[in-house]
């Protein structure tokens, strides 16, 4: 638990650095969307990472032009990408135009097998080194969100996600989101204080409460969401 916004930003970017730093070979990052990661990537710009190594993914995307405001690459091109040594071979981003969001889902789930070097997923070999998310009022992540079929979904990686928002997402499923080496949450602010409380519980009527990553599991809170 943290004071406050900007000290959970700082040290989760040294946490990810230094996971990044202690590997070999590639190390595959999935990215989260929404505010409070933003911070985290702008430190991370400037961080003392791994570079040509580094690969970066995404949990989630809206189903938007990548340089719409909303667009989850976007915001983290702006805070990270563009601002680092980051080769291009290294971003992958989720398709999203002149395409439909399940082509997209497809799209994203073939590369993501291309890289991963195999059509199924195993336990002793995770998909990622590191995972980001975030979680909503509602206790979603990533864009698994409460009653929706893609919760139940356990053989695609990846899903094009309708009818939950306003516009389309596409999301990976449980099996890929949890396949990974260090899986952290980062949430700030009083309104998440709740979900937070229910998450932490193991409360599986919400979808970040169903969460049961391969690997270690990490909470970086900010006192307002802990409710303290």
């Amino acid at each position: 638990m943290f004071d406050d916004a900007e000290a959970l930003a700082r040290h989760a970017a040294q946490w990810l650095c230094e996971l990044a730093q202690r590997s070999s070979g590639a190390f595959a990052v999935s990215l989260s969307g929404g505010s409070t990661p933003r911070r985290c990537y702008q430190l991370l710009a400037n961080a003392d990472l791994p570079w040509e190594r580094v690969h970066w993914f995404w949990g989630d995307e809206r189903f938007v032009p990548p340089d719409h405001p909303h667009s989850n690459y976007r915001m983290a091109r702006e805070a990270l990408l563009e601002r680092a040594p980051v080769p291009a071979a290294n971003i992958h981003a989720i398709p999203t135009e002149r395409i439909s969001p399940e082509e997209a889902a497809s799209r994203y789930e073939a590369m993501l097998k291309r890289f991963y070097g195999a059509e199924a997923l195993r336990p002793q070999r995770p998909l990622f080194d590191a995972l980001l998310l975030g979680i909503g009022e509602d206790g979603h992540t990533a864009s698994l969100f409460p009653g929706h079929a893609a919760l139940d979904e356990q053989r695609r990686w990846v899903l094009a996600v309708r009818a939950a928002k306003k516009e389309a997402r596409i999301t990976l499923t449980y099996p890929a989101l949890q396949s990974s080496r260090d899986t952290a949450f980062l949430v700030a602010g009083a309104a998440k204080r709740d979900v937070v409380r229910r998450a932490l519980a193991g409360d599986r009527t919400i979808p970040a409460g169903r969460l049961r990553p391969a690997g270690d599991l990490h909470w970086f809170i900010d006192r307002p969401a802990a409710g303290e």
